[in-house]
């Protein structure tokens, strides 16, 4: 008797346990972004940034380029001290204009990041929502090949764009 109740706890026991497993989903977060209104505004003013650092590029390379050709046109009349020191300027423009270029870079990802920071917020928002409300104890992306195989029917991209009032 002893045995069959110790039996049917432990049967009951893998019953529950199997029912509480994790329910997991998928949500494809760059294809939400895209369909986002927001993004157009974000997409605008980062390129004006993008617009502004280029304008500072050019002013910079024309200073350099002036420079360079009232080098090349007054070489032969300066001493050779003279040469060296706008020279030495002129090499140190280059060095700064390659500085920049490699900056720019940087400070327009930055840009991008401190502008597309509230949408994925927004979005992470939703998409905790959504797995609060479906069940899903876990919810992966789908973006960038992290999966060898998972069911479209957990993934709640479709529901997310929905609670966000975004249409397809």
């Amino acid at each position: 008797m002893k045995t069959k109740f110790t039996l049917l706890i432990t049967i009951l026991f893998i019953g529950f346990s199997t029912h509480a497993q994790n329910k997991v989903g998928t949500v494809d977060s760059d294809y939400i972004m895209a369909r986002m209104p927001q993004l157009k505004t974000v997409q605008e003013r980062i390129s004006k940034y993008g617009a502004k650092l280029d304008s500072i590029r050019k002013d910079k390379i024309a200073q350099y380029d002036a420079k360079a050709k009232a080098y090349n046109d007054a070489v032969k009349t300066l001493s050779e001290a003279d040469k060296k020191t706008k020279y030495d300027e002129i090499a140190k423009m280059n060095q700064e204009i390659l500085k920049f270029r490699q900056n720019a870079s940087q400070m327009m990802q930055l840009r991008r990041e401190e502008y597309l920071r509230p949408l994925y917020k927004k979005i992470g928002d939703v998409v905790a929502q959504v797995a609060k409300e479906k069940g899903y104890s876990q919810i992966l992306t789908s973006n960038g090949n992290q999966f060898a195989y998972f069911d479209p029917k957990h993934d709640i991209t479709k529901l997310v764009l929905e609670k966000m009032g975004i249409k397809e």
